[in-house]
């Protein structure tokens, strides 16, 4: 799970490095090479809600070599891309089996873990974000100086193999469909095969129709606003709105049928419900003020690429450590007191580097202490938050509540980076400009201290 992961994140930082020099590969505009991260990211959208259903159909292990092999046969064609258009297809494919990857993997995870120990599962399956965040920005930069742009995405086929690999020979195989007609062979049972799943349930093909396509067009709404710099070009607008619209329908469907695509009952358990608004509210600021760093580095101080990824190195670094701590510690401590407590850091941190962003020639190592204090913050919230959700959830549930968090961490970093650009394009980028920007991402970060008082005092 973690191989895999590690592909998928490194691949998005690699690709977001890279797009100038996509733009000159294919002689294209750079507003149309930004739609090789769109249409990525729309056809991970659009994929996510079936997860649920692929997984009692097909197995587990099955929905996820599915999802391992469509990633790299979909960098593969990527690195082939003959022009523009056949770039951003074969992204799309690469969305495709990425947006199946993390709603499979940690379902399989959550389902399979101690609940005691479920927090030092979750600080191993947060590894990528040590790795992705810290080798990227680097290596993309790096790919794209020394060597060729198709190498930005034939970097996924070895990692891409050695995750097929492990997953086929270690992941528990799926349970037949139908234990009677499953053939008997004593001598060569696995040693610890999984349970027999319930018998699957049909696909909600109205449901599909309505959230698919909803978060699809809601994700364009937004990213063309981020793009465009204003929330009511209709070209963002329109989209964003019947995306919403379409959303709410299923939601509402959701909660009337017997057998929805993806179970929103789930959200009125008291604690799973304050996780996920916790998440939202974070992810919004945290995620939206990603864009921050390089734009700052590369158009307020002058630096290149590569030195702005290295600069941002540290913070990925912080993050990743942090998880790692605070993950295996929300197992022993008050799940209330240590998100509370890396919400408030969170948004200090965010606040200490506007303050930073607007004083000109400030020197580097103050910025990225500033920034560094922030990810101590996200490093507390992010996988303790997903932990203490889901602990307490019936092992049945766990498949709708890895897809609810997907869905929720995708249009809340969507939301997230509109509302960064469009501050940003307003205020202008200019020392002043960025400060206000971070001020904006540290009030959003501040407001996930909200919903905190829904989760629990004491870890049970």
């Amino acid at each position: 799970m973690i191989v895999g992961s590690v592909m998928s994140v490194l691949d998005m930082t690699i690709v977001n490095v890279a797009l100038h020099r996509l733009s000159d590969a294919f002689d294209a505009p750079l507003a149309t090479i930004q739609w090789t991260a769109g249409a990525y990211t729309l056809a991970l959208a659009a994929v996510i809600p079936v997860a649920p259903w692929a997984m009692g159909r097909i197995g587990p292990k099955r929905t996820y070599l599915t999802a391992l092999a469509l990633f790299t046969l979909g960098s593969l064609l990527a690195a082939c891309a003959w022009d523009a258009g056949s770039l951003i297809a074969f992204r799309a494919v690469q969305g495709l089996g990425g947006g199946l990857l993390m709603p499979v993997g940690m379902a399989m995870v959550m389902r399979g873990a101690d609940p005691a120990r479920l927090g030092r599962v979750m600080a191993l399956l947060g590894l990528p974000v040590v790795v992705g965040p810290v080798i990227g920005p680097v290596l993309g930069g790096w790919l794209v100086d020394v060597a060729s742009w198709q190498w930005i995405f034939l970097v996924n086929l070895p990692v891409g193999a050695v995750a097929l690999a492990l997953a086929a020979a270690l992941l528990r195989p799926d349970a037949p469909r139908d234990p009677a007609r499953a053939p008997h062979h004593p001598a060569r049972a696995p040693r610890d095969p999984a349970p027999a799943p319930a018998p699957a349930p049909g696909l909600d093909v109205p449901g599909l129709l309505m959230l698919s396509p909803g978060l699809a067009l809601l994700l364009f709404g937004l990213a063309r606003a981020a793009e465009r710099g204003t929330l009511t070009a209709p070209g963002a607008l329109l989209p964003a709105l019947a995306g919403a619209a379409l959303v709410a329908a299923f939601g509402r469907r959701a909660l009337t049928v017997r057998e929805p695509l993806l179970d929103l009952r789930l959200l009125r358990d008291r604690t799973f419900g304050a996780g996920v608004a916790t998440l939202a509210l974070f992810t919004c600021g945290y995620f939206g003020s990603m864009l921050l760093g390089p734009m700052y580095w590369q158009q307020a101080r002058g630096t290149s690429a590569t030195a702005a990824g290295m600069l941002g190195a540290p913070v990925g670094l912080v993050v990743g450590l942090t998880m790692q701590i605070a993950s295996r510690r929300i197992d022993e401590v008050s799940p209330r007191r240590l998100v509370r407590a890396g919400i408030a850091t969170g948004a200090l941190g965010m606040a200490l580097t506007a303050l930073q962003a607007s004083t000109p020639d400030v020197a580097a190592w103050r910025f990225v202490a500033a920034s560094m204090v922030m990810g101590v913050g996200a490093g507390m919230v992010l996988m303790p938050t997903m932990t203490t959700a889901s602990r307490d959830l019936p092992k049945s549930r766990m498949t709708a509540a890895s897809t609810i968090l997907s869905i929720n961490a995708q249009i809340w970093a969507s939301a997230g980076t509109a509302i960064t650009s469009v501050t940003l394009s307003t205020a202008g980028t200019t020392p002043s400009g960025f400060r206000t920007t971070y001020a904006v991402a540290a009030t959003l970060l501040a407001l996930a201290l909200l919903p905190t008082h829904r989760l629990p005092a004491r870890h049970t």
